[in-house]
């Protein structure tokens, strides 16, 4: 990500003429009938950030909102039944940045979310409960507390809850990308679930070893790994934190990777998981990119701008693109997160600034 240096005064210009206001307002009321208008009246101007705010929303306040869903509506009937984490600059949006979507899914015991497909790519994290799946691209995929789950764009997904207790994740998608570009494309399998054309974990015995086969190539929609286990990756954050400088801003931090390519996995949106050591006090830092964080242990404290909050486990919360923050905490802690980070480094966009 490219610094960003505090700019020194603009340099003196010499006068121009003055304008005729009269005349210019008339021209501007002309132009208008041929659905034109002139750039100088622009009223945004060429700035960082965007109108999304901050915003916290706390697990314990949700979780009986979610378990009061399940009571008025049935699973059939919502089709998935989210509860959704709209950025409150952005009411009717369904929106919790500019270019990221965030939901809170729960699903029952005995219950299943029927298969379907979407243009937009989808993470799961999986926030807490233990005997749900997700089957993606004909893999059946168990699902664990902490988990990150992979689901690419028009892959089929169905879910279901083989356990005995409600299971629930978030949901994070790109979908902002997809309706920009009037590419927002969805279809439904007909069947109650989809047809497994993979042994559960196949893949990622191979790939989750290292090793490639050589008939894939680099190639193909499907990433190889679409479980990431919870397990496997705090292991190397613990063993990043005692052998790897901790970094000022973000702790012990680690982003996820198509091991295929060592890039994003996806393309438009970054993953990452990370670790705060006990006492961490952070700099103030602010990026190009929004992120939505996840508190998967532990506490701490988020200051953005002027506001400041403490978090508990599974709280979320959203920084938003070019906002000053900083994080701390008093005993170890552990965030998931996503960006829109990938597709920026992308197009060239990202910018950040440490103080």
């Amino acid at each position: 990500m490219r610094p960003v240096r505090e700019s020194g005064k603009p340099n003196a210009t010499t006068a121009s003429p003055v304008s005729d206001s009269a005349k210019l307002r008339e021209f501007s009321r002309s132009i208008a009938a041929l659905d034109l208008m002139p750039l100088w009246e622009r009223a945004t101007p060429m700035t960082p950030g965007s109108p999304c705010v901050s915003a916290l929303w706390r697990h314990a306040e949700i979780r009986p909102r979610l378990l009061e869903a399940t009571r008025l509506i049935t699973k059939r009937d919502a089709e998935r039944r989210v509860l959704v984490l709209e950025n409150p600059s952005l009411k009717g949006s369904t929106y919790i940045t500019n270019t990221l979507y965030t939901g809170l899914q729960i699903i029952m015991p005995g219950e299943i979310a029927r298969p379907h497909r979407h243009t937009p790519s989808a993470l799961r994290f999986v926030v807490e409960g233990e005997g749900a799946y997700t089957a993606v691209a004909g893999e059946r995929i168990v699902l664990r507390s902490g988990d990150f789950i992979v689901t690419p764009n028009w892959a089929w997904h169905d879910h279901g809850n083989l356990g005995d207790s409600p299971v629930a994740w978030l949901d994070g998608l790109d979908t902002p990308f997809a309706r920009f570009f009037g590419a927002q494309f969805r279809e439904d399998l007909p069947s109650e679930t989809q047809t497994n054309s993979r042994a559960e974990g196949d893949v990622a015995a191979v790939y989750g070893a290292g090793m490639l086969p050589v008939a894939d190539g680099t190639g193909g929609a499907t990433p190889p790994i679409l479980r990431y286990p919870y397990e496997r990756t705090r292991a190397v954050l613990d063993h990043r934190a005692q052998h790897a400088p901790v970094d000022p801003v973000h702790g012990v931090r680690l982003r996820y990777v198509d091991p295929r390519t060592g890039g994003h996995p996806f393309p438009t949106m970054a993953v990452f998981m990370q670790l705060l050591p006990a006492g961490y006090a952070g700099r103030r830092y602010r990026s190009t990119d929004g992120t939505v964080f996840v508190v998967v242990e532990d506490e701490g404290t988020i200051e953005t701008g002027a506001a400041q909050w403490s978090f508990t486990a599974h709280d979320i919360f959203v920084v938003p693109p070019w906002c000053l923050w900083r994080i701390s905490a008093a005993r170890e802690t552990v965030l998931f997160g996503y960006s829109d980070l990938a597709a920026q480094e992308a197009l060239g966009l990202c910018r950040e600034q440490r103080e």
